[in-house]
């Protein structure tokens, strides 16, 4: 028998016995080993998705694993073998995957959102959503390749190109990998947050931010640009001050890559998009290049995930690490180790 964590309600999670099965034709059953929790996770306890999440709801989607069987058919994967998942089943039907946009898919199954997903000792996930990893890879490093796969995508959205100069709003776990893979890509990079843990990390990673609360923000990217602005931007804040902030640090020509969910309406200057020719751009999600990428990224060096993880906990602590990051504080990536039901370690 093994553990799964389960989301039944608003603010509440509990650790429950699962059943697995046998992996059928096209599945491969895995071991997670290690589950970051996200944002959009976040989000669900919080119960603002009530109305997508079918209870009770096994979360998670950034995570690290081994095969333990393969189902009928299955070619290319034995047990054993290091994988992430790329979280995504598509219907293959609609018109955004026939226009060759599967990653959003009109009817898009999000696994872990929209299916049971990977904060469990036993998943059982479509052979298609498998990326490999390098036996070189540490796997609790090798969760955070589904984040950076996320980071990959917006830089890829916003165009970021060699010796741009680059401003991401939110110094948060996705707003910082932006960060590092914009700088990889080339860019020039500004962050901007008020947390002073986040501001702290991200200067230990060698970026340079700025505090919107304290610092003469104007003042500083006119220096900075020579007066032009950046030429790009990405919200991932989720606050309202923070798209103003998005927009107005754009030059002329600059273009905004929203990566935020934002759950309500936020007010824009559709003036400054008029008089400055701005651009905005939506970025979600992945595909498959994105992650092959990031794994490459996670696997050198260039992202120091183990840096940006904070604590890993055991898999019946999940509960009490959701209200942890509720709660702020100093913390930036929490993982769930799903081989230890017991004992948490400090990462």
């Amino acid at each position: 028998m093994t553990i799964a964590v389960r989301y039944s309600a608003a603010r509440t999670l509990d650790t429950a016995p699962s059943h697995g099965s046998p992996p059928g034709p096209g599945e491969v059953e895995l071991a997670p080993a290690y589950v970051g929790i996200c944002g959009t996770d976040l989000h669900i306890f919080h119960g603002d998705m009530d109305a997508r999440v079918q209870t009770p709801a096994v979360l998670g989607h950034e995570m690290s694993g081994r095969v333990v069987r393969v189902g009928p058919g299955i070619e290319g994967w034995q047990p054993g073998d290091a994988v992430t998942v790329m979280p995504l089943r598509w219907d293959a039907t609609c018109p955004a995957c026939r226009a060759g946009h599967q990653h959003i898919c009109q009817h898009l199954d999000f696994i872990g959102i929209d299916s049971p997903g990977a904060m469990q000792q036993r998943w059982t996930v479509p052979a298609h959503t498998l990326i490999r990893l390098p036996d070189s890879l540490a796997l609790d490093r090798a969760a955070l390749v589904e984040p950076t796969a996320v980071a990959v995508h917006d830089v890829g959205r916003a165009g970021v190109r060699d010796g741009e100069k680059v401003v991401v709003v939110g110094g948060g776990p996705v707003g910082i990998l932006i960060a590092l893979v914009a700088r990889a890509a080339g860019a020039e990079v500004r962050v901007a947050e008020l947390s002073a843990h986040r501001r702290r990390l991200a200067e230990e990673l060698g970026l340079t931010v700025w505090n919107p609360a304290e610092d003469d923000m104007p003042t500083l990217l006119r220096e900075w640009t020579g007066e032009a602005g950046a030429d790009v931007s990405f919200e991932v804040s989720g606050a309202a001050g923070g798209v103003d902030t998005a927009v107005d640090v754009l030059g002329v020509r600059g273009r905004l890559c929203l990566v935020a969910i934002h759950p309500r309406p936020r007010e824009i200057n559709l003036h400054r998009f008029f008089w400055r020719e701005l651009t905005l751009v939506g970025a979600r999600l992945y595909d498959r290049s994105d992650f092959e990428h990031a794994v490459a990224l996670v696997a050198d060096g260039t992202i120091p995930a183990e840096r940006l993880i904070s604590k890993v906990v055991p898999l019946t602590q999940a509960p009490a690490a959701f209200e942890a990051l509720e709660s702020g504080g100093d913390v930036m990536k929490i993982l769930v180790d799903c081989t230890d039901a017991s004992q948490g370690a400090a990462a």
